[in-house]
């Protein structure tokens, strides 16, 4: 998980948690806002393990979304082992920043967004082909959902 920053059209600033599966490489979702406290992380990972189920371990950078209370508590309540990088060393977390470099190359830079929702609807549209059309090299040349479907079923 992470967050990447970037402005509307109208030079708003807007900010991205990115959260994918690490052993499938499956973007499992990005929420977009101007502002995401560690409520609103929270509740959008608890929306994520409905579908998902909860992971049993997390790993994550220092930023305070992740170090507070809020957080720290939501994880321990879930059973999750919050795996914390150190400072200054994005390459502990090198699936999460591939994935951030992808996403702003592919989405963040080719559009000037107008408002959140656009942000949201591109986004969204991205990462369908991205887990289901797009073989990653990582996987055998499968998408992130082909191989997860595959290592389910062995």
């Amino acid at each position: 998980m992470d967050f990447i920053s970037d402005s509307s059209r109208n030079q708003r600033r807007f900010r991205t948690f990115n959260v994918i599966d690490d052993f499938n490489r499956e973007a499992l979702g990005i929420d977009i806002a101007v502002s995401l406290l560690a409520g609103r992380i929270t509740r959008y990972l608890a929306k994520l393990a409905e579908y998902h189920g909860y992971p049993l371990k997390i790993r994550v950078d220092n930023e305070l979304e992740f170090t507070g209370n809020t957080f720290t508590n939501w994880a321990k309540s879930h059973g999750i082992t919050i795996d914390y990088i150190k400072p200054g060393s994005p390459y502990q977390n090198g699936f999460i920043e591939r994935f951030n470099r992808t996403y702003r190359t592919e989405v963040l830079d080719l559009y000037l967004f107008n408002n959140l929702q656009q942000a949201r609807k591109v986004t969204e549209e991205w990462l369908t082909i991205y887990n289901t059309e797009r073989p990653h090299e990582a996987l055998n040349n499968m998408m992130p959902i082909e191989y997860k479907t595959l290592k389910q079923a062995a």
